[in-house]
């Protein structure tokens, strides 16, 4: 997402390159240049320049280390200041009560309900409490019936009412059966439109004096950029909502909206949301979306994926294999499941320091173990679990099976011994799949 800000970022840098110290003089093109950056990546002109303004005030007169070059102290106060711009320090949600009631509001569009599901998961699998969903917009045509399948693709009861049109009535009930039943948390879907207008906001207000939630949380299209900032402004004027969400993360978008919202509005960002997968939520983290934008990585939150489907028996069990040499090409098709879960292979990548940029420009998507896979899966248990045993006949019945080539299927068989042997002595496994994928480039 924030590609073309973290290049004109370090072309801002490039300019106090080679001096000696921050001085006026040559720190005013430099801030020039991250002014427009910012202003291109949609972020309004007055946060733009009041940002400008503190990060010269701030490095003017900074006593340079003699190993800290100026250009590498200007990165270091445009992070903090970038962070700061964000809200510092990550922002909980309050989901406490008996129970805690979360009201989920926003526009049409705006990835609302599907971002109620993906909350609804979250709490039950991060947080380990008893949700139960409720289905208050009775505005749009459908929106139950899609809320009603994204509980069911997480497992989580969704409450409504056939034929009622009163959303404060269908949210008490559902309370009322969260108190009953022993549910930790009630999360409301509530009812948008494809604009705000009054009737939109007094309904909304309505529910949220009758409800009292504990916590309220506007959902925004983080691609529709100063709009977005513009349209939490208006929902926040009534009902002074306690965190804001921003939805499609991962689509062509400038960054403005996660970058001035909080200055604007004076909000958390609590959550990003960025894919379909139910499982695509994350916590927003102000310094660790600094550490992107300047191009730094995130190693943090790459690493908190990675053990979300880091099972300690089964590596175990998958050290031992590779310590006498018996990993199969089962064992790696697991290995391949496990980091598509993680998410879109692409975004991953760029959590490594300096790699998102490399990969600016090439084409990852999450198809990229699908060949993979298909000849993984047309093989037999006895030929995943004894590739050496795989004979010319075999590799030609496979290759028609997967639809590749056999040159394919020898470059595959080939790869994995050598991989095999490499990562005999490796104590994990879970980098395989990776090192796989580089030598098929």
């Amino acid at each position: 997402m924030f590609e073309n800000l973290t290049d004109r970022l370090e072309r801002s840098f490039k300019l106090i390159k080679g001096q000696g110290r921050i001085t006026e003089v040559n720190i005013s093109e430099t801030l020039k240049e991250v002014r427009r950056a910012l202003l291109d990546a949609d972020v309004s002109y007055k946060t733009a320049k009041t940002f400008c303004d503190t990060v010269k005030q701030k490095a003017i007169g900074q006593n340079i280390l003699i190993a800290v070059k100026p250009e590498q102290m200007m990165v270091k106060i445009v992070h903090d200041e970038l962070a700061e711009l964000m809200g510092s320090e990550h922002s909980e949600i309050n989901v406490k009560g008996n129970p805690g009631t979360v009201l989920v509001a926003g526009l049409n569009g705006s990835g609302k309900t599907t971002f109620t599901g993906k909350l609804a998961l979250w709490l039950k699998s991060k947080k380990g409490m008893k949700v139960l969903v409720a289905a208050c917009d009775t505005f749009r045509p459908a929106a139950i019936e899609q809320l009603k399948t994204l509980c069911g693709q997480v497992q989580v009861e969704c409450y409504s009412e056939d034929g009622v049109k009163d959303p404060i009535q269908i949210a008490q009930n559902a309370i009322s059966k969260a108190r009953r039943e022993g549910y930790s948390v009630v999360v409301i879907d509530t009812a948008g439109r494809l604009a705000v207008d009054e009737e939109l906001m007094n309904e909304i207000s309505a529910l949220h004096q009758a409800v009292k939630p504990t916590e309220t949380l506007f959902v925004v299209d983080a691609m529709t950029g100063q709009d977005a900032v513009e349209t939490a402004k208006a929902f926040n004027d009534r009902l002074n909502f306690d965190g804001v969400v921003l939805t499609k993360m991962d689509g062509d978008t400038r960054g403005g909206a996660a970058l001035s919202i909080k200055a604007v509005v004076d909000k958390p960002i609590k959550f990003i949301s960025n894919g379909e997968k139910m499982e695509a939520l994350d916590i927003f983290y102000p310094k660790r979306i600094a550490d992107r934008i300047l191009g730094m990585g995130d190693v943090v939150s790459l690493v908190e994926k990675a053990q979300e489907q880091y099972d300690e028996e089964e590596a175990r069990k998958l050290h031992k294999k590779l310590a006498k040499n018996q990993f199969t090409l089962w064992d790696f098709y697991g290995q391949i499941q496990q980091i598509k879960k993680m998410g879109n292979i692409k975004d991953l990548a760029s959590m490594l320091p300096g790699v998102g940029k490399a990969l600016k420009d090439v084409d990852i998507d999450n198809d990229s173990f699908k060949s993979i896979e298909a000849m993984i899966l047309s093989m037999t248990p006895y030929e995943r679990e004894n590739p050496d045993q795989i004979n010319g006949s075999r590799r030609k019945r496979i290759a028609a099976g997967s639809g590749v080539t056999v040159v394919d299927v020898n470059r595959l068989l080939k790869q994995f011994e050598g991989t095999r042997r490499v990562m005999k002595n490796f104590a994990g496994g879970s980098n395989i799949a990776g090192s796989m994928m580089r030598k098929r480039r």
